[in-house]
C-alpha cells in the first residue's frame, strides 16, 4: 500500500482546471432501477446460471445462497466505502484514497476488465432467445444489443431509469414464470438442494465435491455482483451519504430473492439430472407449460439482455470518464474522455465503452467466465481490505454509512476471498495476473513517475452532504 490519500486530498479536486462534475438526477427508486439492472437478474439465471448446473447440478442453489451470504459482507464495505467517498470511480475511488494509489489502479483496471468484456459475452446470448421469432447469429445479435446500448447510454440517466426500470419488470416477471412452474412440477424434495449431484458423460448421476463448491464461489459471487453499480452512480444519486447504502443493500436483497428463487425450482422441478446439467431452461419451461409461454420467456429474456447492455455501458462509460478526470492517461485521451454531452452524459467513454464491445462480439472468448470470476474475487479482496482501513486517521470522523461488526466482516472476507482465489483454475489466474502485471508496468513507467500530474483521484465535493 503506497502513496495512501488523506481526507482532505482525497476530498479535493485534481490539480489544474476544475473537473467536471455528473449531475445529481436520481434517487433510491432509479437507482436500485439501473443497479437491479445491472445484476441484471433474468439474464443472470437464462446465460450464467446453466453454467453453474452443468458442473455442481443439484449443489448449484446452495452455492449461489452461500455467495449471497459473502456478498452481504461485501455490499457492508461497498455501502460504507461509498457513502465516505461517493466517486463515479466506484472501486478504484475507495482503494486509492484508503488503501493507496497503486492499490486502487490495480483495483480499476480488474473492474475494467469485467465491465468489458462481459456485457458482449451476454449480448450475444440474446440470439438464443430471439430463436422463437427470428434466427440471428450471435455475433450479429451481440453486436446489434452492445449499439443500442450505446445509443441508449448517450440520453439522460433519468431516462434511462425509467427504461431499465420497464425492461426489469418483464424480467423478473420471467423469472417468477419460471419459479411457480419449477415448483409445480416438483420431481424432488427440497433435500436434493444438500445432496450434490450432477450427470457425469454417460448420464448416471455423479457427486459434487466440497472443493467443486468452493471452486464455483468465484462465479456465484459474479452471479450478484452488480450491486456495486450503486457506487458507481454515486455522484448521481441525489443525498449520497443516505441514498448508496440503501441502494447497494436494497438490490442485493431483491436480486438475491430473484435469482435463488427460480434456481431452487428449476433444481427441483427439472425432470431428471441430464436435463438440469444440460441446462436448457427454455427447453424445460416450454415442457412445464407450453409453446406460447416459452416463448414469452424467452422474449423476456431477450429484453433483460438488452436491458443489462444498457445499463453496464452506464456504468462503464462512468468509470472511463472518472479515470480521465484523475488524470489515469496522456492529456489528449483524459479531454476526450471528460467530454460530456447535452444530456449531461460522458459520450466519448460511452462511445469508446460501447462501439468495442460490439467488436468483442465477434471474438472467441472461452476463458471469460474464469477470467471473470477471478477479477471479481480479486476486486471484492481489495475493496475489503480498504473497508478495514477506512476508520482511521482523518477518515474515522468523516460522516457515512457505517457497517455493524466492524472490523470482523472485512477480516473475514479477505481471509475468505484469498482462499477461494487459491481454488481457481491455474490458466485463469495466469491471465488475470499476467492483465494486472502489464497494469503494474503501466504504473511503474508511466503514472507513478508523473504521480505529481497523473492519477490524481478527486472526489467531487457533496452539497448534500
Amino acid at each position: 500500500m503506497t502513496e495512501t490519500l488523506s481526507a482532505p486530498q482525497a476530498l479535493a479536486p485534481a490539480t489544474g482546471p476544475t473537473p467536471q462534475k455528473l449531475k445529481r438526477s436520481i434517487g433510491v427508486v432509479g437507482g436500485t432501477l439501473l443497479t437491479l439492472s445491472c445484476v441484471t437478474p433474468a439474464s443472470t439465471l437464462f446465460v450464467v446460471v446453466p453454467d453453474l448446473f452443468a458442473t455442481l447440478g443439484t449443489y448449484t442453489a446452495l452455492t449461489i445462497a452461500i455467495g449471497s451470504l459473502l456478498c452481504i459482507g461485501v455490499a457492508f464495505c461497498y455501502s460504507e466505502l461509498g457513502t465516505l467517498i461517493p466517486s463515479a470511480g466506484g472501486e478504484y475511488a475507495m482503494v486509492s484514497t484508503m488503501a493507496g494509489r497503486l492499490a486502487g489502479w490495480l483495483v480499476f483496471v480488474l473492474s475494467l476488465l469485467v465491465v468489458m468484456i462481459v456485457p458482449p459475452v451476454i449480448a450475444m446470448g440474446t440470439a438464443d432467445y430471439l430463436a422463437p421469432i427470428v434466427h440471428i447469429p450471435a455475433p450479429l445479435a451481440g453486436a446489434g444489443v452492445m449499439l443500442l446500448a450505446t445509443l441508449a447510454g448517450l440520453l439522460d440517466l433519468r431516462a434511462n431509469a425509467w427504461i431499465t426500470g420497464i425492461f426489469l419488470v418483464l424480467e423478473v416477471i420471467a423469472a417468477g414464470v419460471v419459479a411457480v412452474l419449477g415448483f409445480a412440477h416438483s420431481e424432488r424434495g427440497a433435500s436434493a438442494l444438500v445432496h450434490g449431484s450432477v450427470a457425469g458423460d454417460s448420464g448416471a448421476p455423479s457427486t459434487v465435491t466440497a472443493m467443486m463448491v468452493i471452486s464455483g464461489l468465484a462465479i456465484a459471487l459474479f452471479i450478484t455482483q452488480g450491486f456495486s453499480t450503486a457506487v458507481y452512480l454515486s455522484e448521481e444519486l441525489e443525498h449520497p451519504r443516505r441514498n448508496v447504502a440503501r441502494t447497494v443493500l436494497a438490490t442485493l436483497a431483491i436480486s438475491t430473492a430473484v435469482i435463488l428463487l427460480p434456481v431452487v425450482a428449476i433444481t427441483v422441478g427439472a425432470p431428471d439430472l441430464a436435463a438440469l446439467t444440460s441446462g436448457n431452461l427454455s427447453e424445460m419451461v416450454t415442457a412445464w407449460s407450453n409453446s406460447a409461454v416459452g416463448t414469452f420467456v424467452s422474449l423476456c429474456v431477450a429484453l433483460a439482455i438488452i436491458n443489462a447492455g444498457i445499463v453496464m455501458v452506464i456504468q462503464n462509460s462512468r468509470v472511463l470518464f472518472a479515470s480521465a478526470r484523475d488524470k489515469a492517461w496522456p492529456e489528449p485521451v483524459n479531454r476526450g474522455l471528460s467530454r460530456l454531452g447535452r444530456f449531461g452524459s460522458p459520450w466519448v467513454a460511452t462511445l469508446l465503452v460501447g462501439v468495442p464491445g460490439a467488436g468483442l462480439c465477434f471474438v472467441k472468448l472461452d476463458t471469460l467466465y474464469g477470467v471473470t470470476g477471478v477479477s471479481v474475487t480479486a476486486m471484492y479482496l481489495l475493496v475489503a481490505v480498504a473497508a478495514l482501513l477506512c476508520r482511521r486517521g482523518a477518515h474515522k470522523d468523516v460522516p457515512a454509512w457505517r457497517m455493524p461488526l466492524w472490523p470482523a466482516v472485512p477480516v473475514l472476507l479477505i481471509v475468505v476471498l484469498a482462499y477461494i482465489l487459491t481454488q481457481q483454475e491455474t490458466q485463469y489466474l495466469l491471465w488475470t495476473g499476467g492483465i494486472t502485471a502489464a497494469a503494474t508496468l503501466y504504473w511503474a513507467l508511466y503514472l507513478r513517475p508523473r504521480r505529481a500530474t497523473r492519477w490524481l483521484v478527486s472526489i467531487p465535493e457533496d452539497a448534500q452532504a
